[in-house]
């Protein structure tokens, strides 16, 4: 649990039943995948960079989402 938290440390400032910020730690998530989907499609035009950030972007949103399930799991009070 701990490593978890280290990773992410955001989903684990969401309240249990609080749903104020469940909605704040979703929308910083969103607009995480949102910015680097964008920046993605624009770098992607260039071959070998294109390829680069391709991969880093999808380590960043394999991250978004498990950060979104964190904040759902915290939110229903399945982790402490």
């Amino acid at each position: 649990m701990d490593l978890l938290k280290t990773l992410w440390p955001t989903p684990f400032k969401v309240k249990e039943k609080d749903v104020a910020s469940l909605i704040i730690q979703l929308v910083i998530f969103i607009v995480l995948i949102a910015v680097f989907s964008i920046l993605i499609g624009v770098l992607s035009l260039v071959p070998i960079i294109g390829i680069i950030f391709w991969i880093v972007g999808s380590l960043i949103d394999l991250y978004s989402i498990i950060g979104i399930v964190l904040c759902v799991v915290k939110f229903l009070g399945l982790v402490k």
